[in-house]
């Protein structure tokens, strides 16, 4: 089939790679314009466009698809289907219908759960301990279309958003495939989403990184291992922005502490009392201070054994 690629961030790369190396054709690949990143500001190509380039594929960077210049240019491409991978804009209707086949996506969720922009980050936070990827035909609506293949994973207790992304990235390449062939072959069965067992996964914001010391320890490490490395998790220690990297899940001692209790415990690790459990600090970064472990972080705030001071303000 004669293809058209839509894509921009990591996570389209290995679709647009898969596509490539079957015997299908790219007729060309659309994704978002160069932006500007760095101290110095100078634009930099998203990462599919840099991936088509390599293999001398066309490649086309609308600021509006629903400027009027852009439907000639689809138009003329005259594809059989167009293959949209976290593509960051949502297509015009005259687009869905130009494909001979029509539009499909891959999501990273198993929808109809975690519809929206960030579905790998809010399953991790929210305890999920399986998750997938979709293959469905875009309509309209916001991952509402319906659905054609699946496939889970597991989310390991130890799971990172960057972990479950690169893997999912992998599977959902393969997915499409999977899906292509089956609509090449008029195989393919749609199965109609039941949107009342929707949930959504909203954009994220930097303040979904501040650390509720009023949630359970569990929950608490669910959303660091979630939002790493974006938005990042922290909290405060005297006015100073404390960047939570890596933590887990410890005992109790002896005594329980209020919420928020940053504790230089007797075996030397850093604890801090949530809700319900402790969480042992493991990596933490101070605010304009290095990345760093959290013993050496306990050292420089001169912290000493037994001894604690609140979090959170």
């Amino acid at each position: 089939m004669r293809l058209l690629l839509m894509g921009t961030p990591p996570f389209a790369v290995p679709t647009l790679k898969a596509l490539l190396c079957s015997r299908h054709t790219v007729a060309a690949v659309f994704t978002q314009p160069d932006k500007p990143s760095g101290r110095g500001e100078k634009l930099s190509a998203p990462p599919v466009k840099q991936a088509a380039l390599k293999h001398g594929v066309p490649v086309y960077q609308p600021e509006k698809l629903k400027a009027p210049e852009w439907q000639p240019v689809f138009t003329e491409l005259k594809s059989d289907a167009c293959v949209v991978v976290a593509y960051g804009k949502i297509l015009p209707q005259w687009l869905l219908d130009l494909p001979r086949l029509g539009a499909y996506n891959v999501h990273a969720s198993l929808l109809p759960k975690y519809r929206g922009a960030a579905p790998i980050h809010w399953a991790i936070a929210n305890g999920e301990t399986v998750t997938g990827v979709t293959t469905m035909k875009l309509d309209a609506g916001m991952d509402t279309g319906d659905l054609l293949l699946q496939k889970e994973i597991i989310i390991g207790p130890e799971d990172t958003s960057v972990l479950v992304h690169d893997r999912l990235s992998e599977i959902g390449a393969a997915l499409m495939i999977e899906t292509l062939d089956l609509l090449e072959r008029g195989a393919a069965k749609p199965v109609r989403q039941d949107s009342a067992l929707a949930t959504y996964a909203p954009v994220l914001k930097k303040s979904d990184g501040l650390l509720d010391w009023e949630q359970d320890a569990a929950a608490l490490h669910n959303r660091i291992r979630a939002f790493n490395p974006w938005p990042g998790t922290y909290t405060l220690l005297q006015g100073q922005m404390l960047r939570i990297w890596k933590a887990r899940p410890a005992g109790a001692p002896a005594e329980p502490l209020p919420a928020g209790t940053l504790l230089h415990h007797a075996s030397g690790a850093a604890w801090v009392a949530c809700k319900t459990g402790f969480l042992q600090l493991e990596e933490v970064q101070l605010e304009n201070r290095r990345r760093t472990s959290a013993l050496d972080f306990l050292h420089g705030i001169r912290l000493g054994r037994s001894q604690t001071l609140l979090l959170g303000r």
